[in-house]
């Protein structure tokens, strides 16, 4: 019988040779995944050991820890919380990764992201290591009760077939790419699904591309997103993943709930109004809104690909008196890179302010704004108060119009001055 790429990998899981949507599993995660944040991980770790009488993990290498959030912490009760997290791990012989970067992007890095794999966490951006193959997805009751049983129960969910077509056009990225997969298809068109992504603009995408659109998965409302592996994912992986497993592929055949295309040449640069991850618009309509501050970041972007455009921006120029510009790399690795490129330099040289790899900003613990300020943003979240004041605005865009917008201090269109940049490019060459 042919099955999806989600089939395949929980039927592995499970010990079952196949796995039907909506029939009920117990599975074995490879990997399971947390951030230490209060009210989730201290929680984990007092549970397992006092309501459960567990005192040591079992198989703790397939368990990670990341500090990631509270970094540096600003307050006695953080540090404790990350000193818990430390005594955890070094009790547990579990690996806990600090001050590295933003866990998801590290996860990739060190290798828990396998073609193939099943990985838990209770954070849902863990879905972007789908981009690698894995079967990745956030369940809450999931971590606690691999942390206790080894496995965690769950329903195979239905999936979705995406096939992207068409040719992007300039200053159009991957955060475009996918606000126009909600816009077309619905904020609550997968719920509980798995999407499977195919298609040549997938095909042409680059792996840091495909992981901001997997990230994304539950503003479609579903479960995860997956991506079969081709030879940029197997180059990626290949000396970092932490167990050997089989890429999994779906059969030509398999049976999807359904199959959606959209086609991309005509789409432009477009921004995600407040105060809904839904209200995805035209970048045009909005030219002009003032904004007060620009974050370029998160577990979505502040990677390589998204450094290079801002900085192909702001090359040469200098961002608006008064506007804020923050610019945190998405891992240490990343600002490492950054830094030897050069685009570290241009980027302070424009006013930006370069901050150490951390989640504090996208989620409002630093760089608040104040009722009435607004923010043109590459983290994940617009709702009120997610940066700030509930009275202040966030207005998500690709990097391009972040480093636009902080030239003007409006939302501003990117594609001129990348235009520009890339005319001054070829007449060097």
């Amino acid at each position: 019988m042919p099955h999806t790429m989600t089939e395949k990998i929980l039927a592995r899981a499970s010990g079952k040779e196949s796995v039907m949507p909506g029939e009920e599993i117990t599975a074995r995660p490879d990997f399971v995944i947390t951030y230490d944040f209060p009210g989730y991980t201290d929680v984990f770790f007092k549970e397992t050991r006092e309501d459960f009488g567990i005192e040591k993990v079992t198989s703790p290498e397939r368990f990670v820890l990341f500090i990631d959030h509270m970094v540096p912490a600003a307050a006695p009760k953080e540090e404790e919380l990350h000193k818990i997290t430390r005594a955890w791990g070094r009790e547990q012989g579990v690996p806990v990764y600090e001050r590295e970067g933003i866990g998801h992007q590290v996860a990739a890095e060190l290798g828990y992201a396998t073609p193939g794999g099943f990985v838990v966490h209770f954070d849902g951006h863990v879905s972007q290591l789908g981009a690698f193959g894995s079967f990745a997805f956030g369940a809450r009751k999931g971590v606690i009760e691999s942390f206790v049983t080894e496995n965690v129960t769950m329903t195979v969910p239905a999936t979705v077939k995406v096939e992207l077509v068409g040719t992007l056009q300039p200053g159009v990225m991957a955060r475009d790419v996918f606000h126009q997969m909600v816009r077309v298809m619905g904020p609550d068109s997968c719920c509980f699904k798995a999407v499977e992504l195919c298609g040549p603009v997938i095909d042409q995408m680059s792996i840091e591309g495909r992981q901001t659109i997997c990230g994304q998965a539950m503003f479609l409302g579903a479960t995860t997103m997956l991506i079969a592996p081709d030879a940029k994912t197997l180059a990626y992986v290949e000396g970092r993943s932490k167990v050997d497993l089989a890429p999994v592929y779906p059969d030509a055949d398999a049976v999807y709930e359904r199959v959606v295309t959209i086609d991309v040449s005509t789409l432009e640069p477009i921004v995600v109004v407040p105060p809904s991850p839904a209200n995805t618009r035209d970048l045009k309509d909005y030219v002009g809104v003032e904004v007060h501050t620009g974050y370029l970041g998160s577990c979505a972007s502040g990677r390589l690909e998204d450094l290079r455009v801002a900085a192909q921006v702001l090359r040469g120029r200098r961002i608006q008196p008064g506007f804020q510009l923050h610019v945190v790399p998405t891992s240490k690795a990343i600002m490492a890179a950054a830094a030897r490129e050069g685009l570290i330099e241009c980027l302070v040289e424009a006013g930006a302010f370069i901050s150490s790899p951390s989640c504090d900003y996208c989620f409002g613990r630093i760089a608040t704004m104040s009722a009435g300020q607004r923010a043109v943003s590459t983290g994940t979240l617009n709702t009120p108060g997610r940066m700030g004041s509930v009275d202040s605005e966030i207005y998500i865009c690709n990097a391009a119009v972040v480093a636009a917008s902080a030239l003007e201090g409006r939302i501003a269109d990117p594609r001129p001055y990348l235009a520009e940049a890339a005319n001054v490019a070829g007449a060097a060459a």
